[in-house]
């Protein structure tokens, strides 16, 4: 249980047997056997439900290791021009305002890393979905005026909430700059 702390009998009588040189390794092997699978058991069997109910009868026998990774994670491979393609504006943006045509050209001049990171912090995956970045229903919405605060995203709806820089490349990129690359969880590094 999240938060409580809690006592689990890894074998029987586990917790009044002592660790020692003996069996220092049956402990590791009992105890990563319950942290990687007994401990998310719950989980896993949501999770299998899931993929059998969109899955139906299909073997999995069909499907390589790389695909099934790239059913579960999505692609490694990202088209940032087809994300702009695909992208919606909302909050009095358009892709014909200064500061949007300014955040594609933050991205067009980003090196590989940035990108990766960038997509993190607006999507919480350095992934794209299958099919592509095409397929991510993602969206800028103006976050106010002009300011000095960092933009900020909502991982859960692929939103990048950018204040309305204006014209001001060096702004923007410094302000989004160090939020995508600073933003580590819920603060700052």
């Amino acid at each position: 249980t999240l938060g409580k702390e809690e006592s689990v009998e890894l074998k029987e009588e586990g917790s009044t047997t002592p660790v020692t040189s003996d069996n220092k390794e049956e402990y590791v092997s009992l105890y990563v056997s319950w942290l990687i699978v007994e401990s998310i058991q719950p989980q896993w069997e949501a999770f299998e439900k899931g993929v059998l109910r969109i899955m139906g009868d299909a073997s999995f026998n069909i499907f390589s290791p790389e695909e099934l990774k790239l059913l579960v994670a999505g692609t490694p491979e990202l088209d940032f021009r087809a994300l702009k393609s695909s992208t919606s504006y909302e909050g009095g943006f358009d892709e014909k305002s200064n500061v949007v045509q300014n955040f594609w050209r933050f991205v067009d001049e980003a090196d590989e890393g940035t990108k990766l990171k960038f997509l993190k912090f607006t999507t919480g995956s350095s992934m794209a979905p299958i099919g592509g970045l095409a397929e991510l229903d993602f969206k800028i919405q103006r976050a106010g005026p002009d300011s000095p605060q960092l933009p900020t995203s909502h991982t859960c709806f692929n939103t990048l909430l950018l204040p309305d820089y204006g014209d001001n490349y060096k702004k923007l990129k410094t302000r989004l700059g160090r939020a995508v690359l600073e933003c580590e969880g819920f603060g700052l590094q």
